[in-house]
């Protein structure tokens, strides 16, 4: 569950503070994005990390914090974008090495999207392939005591997940 505006401008304040005024907001406000951009590429790398090793579970308790942070960094994108001119005047080489972060950053979120998106292929696929198991008939292929037929197998009751485990 992504964090309220409430929040998130108790965390992030400076991309709340309305027009940016002089150069040391500009920079705070570079900086700040730069922190929530690193800190958000940490838990994506480790979170990749977790789901090619099979650790989905050690993954999955990750998403809290990733939720957080992608609130924090589109808040802050959103924030950045409104204000790119005072920034870019104010601020040029922190919204230069802002640019080049991003562009390293991208890269690495569609790395993660992709080992995520195969992960589900393969866990939909195992789904599939159970119930297709518990949900197909079980004829037998000979003749019952006696040389009488078989009588019809009755079909396969529904299966349970448990996902805790």
């Amino acid at each position: 569950m992504s964090l309220d505006t409430k929040t998130i401008a108790a965390l992030a304040p400076e991309f709340f503070s309305g027009t940016i005024a002089d150069r040391e907001a500009a920079e705070a406000t570079c900086r700040r994005l730069s922190a929530t951009m690193a800190d958000l590429l940490a838990v994506v790398e480790r979170e990749t990390e977790l789901v090619r090793a099979g650790k989905l579970e050690e993954a999955g308790e990750l998403q809290p914090d990733k939720a957080n942070l992608v609130s924090i960094y589109m808040r802050g994108m959103t924030y950045v974008r409104d204000q790119t001119v005072v920034l870019g005047n104010l601020a040029p080489t922190s919204v230069e090495d802002l640019k080049r972060r991003h562009a390293e950053f991208q890269p690495v979120l569609r790395i993660n999207l992709a080992v995520l998106a195969t992960a589900r292929e393969v866990a939909d696929g195992l789904m599939r392939k159970v119930a297709e198991g518990a949900g197909s008939r079980r004829a037998p292929t000979t003749y019952g005591p006696g040389g009488s037929a078989p009588r019809t197998p009755s079909p396969a009751d529904g299966i349970s997940v448990n996902r805790a485990l």
